[in-house]
């Protein structure tokens, strides 16, 4: 077991503007990414066929898209669920996040890479633990604006700000290009999330957040957003670079 955080001072620009109870709250994007690796056993031979059938049948997985799978279906057929969880459960608890996980959504996700995006538009209210159960297939989460990039193998883990650009791209691209996940390989990612409050005091102090830095503009917008310099901003889907929202 391990954990790293990992930290950069180039995102003091942003602000998240996100529904807190019936009122928008602000606050600014944390540019620390936790990250390590647990033990987690492999997930079961039956298992895995029943998610590559999932995907094949039920699913247009294309490359770069990120869709949820049935998680209730999975916990029957896989013995080590449990252990997989406590194996988080622990992990955020060294990082001084106690009892996060079980106060916290969860859904089982599958991803062919990841087009860079943000997700502060939906989930500003929240930061991500992510646990990979897929074997080492090449692939990184790739944070741009960071420079940082966290090989994917089984058993890695994240926690890390909704509204920070992430992609999932091949080892020593790049960025994200179609043709780095073509239809004949297993390019699947399977993965663990939980939605973590960004309001609960320990998260803010893991991801050293402040908060009410816009009180202005809060009042004036009516949806969940990330701004720079006072514009509302989106990400490029190949670089991950910030650009001007449509």
């Amino acid at each position: 077991m391990s954990h790293s955080p990992q930290h950069s001072q180039a995102q003091n620009g942003l602000i998240s503007y996100f529904w807190s109870g019936d009122a928008i709250r602000t606050r600014r994007v944390s540019d620390i990414v936790l990250s390590g690796r647990v033990d987690v056993p492999e997930p079961p031979a039956r298992l895995l066929a029943d998610w590559a059938r999932e995907i094949s049948s039920r699913m247009t997985l294309e490359p770069g898209d990120v869709e949820v799978m049935p998680l209730a279906r999975a916990r029957t057929r896989w013995p080590d669920y449990s252990r997989c969880v406590q194996a988080v459960s622990d992990w955020t608890g060294t990082l001084g996040l106690p009892g996060v996980l079980a106060a916290s959504d969860v859904a089982l996700m599958a991803c062919r890479g990841a087009r860079y995006h943000h997700d502060g538009e939906q989930y500003g209210g929240a930061a991500f633990c992510n646990l990979f159960l897929s074997e080492d297939k090449g692939q990184d989460v790739h944070f741009p604006s960071l420079d940082l990039r966290i090989p994917l193998t089984r058993g890695t883990v994240l926690i890390f700000d909704t509204c920070q650009p992430h992609g999932v791209i091949q080892r020593g691209s790049g960025g994200f290009d179609v043709a780095d996940f073509p239809s004949d390989q297993d390019c699947t990612q399977i993965f663990l999330t939980w939605e973590l409050p960004i309001e609960d005091a320990h998260i803010r102090h893991a991801l050293d957040i402040t908060f009410d830095i816009d009180h202005s503009t809060a009042l004036k917008v009516n949806e969940e957003q990330v701004r720079l310099n006072d514009e509302r901003v989106s990400v490029r889907h190949d670089s991950g670079r910030w650009r001007r929202a449509d």
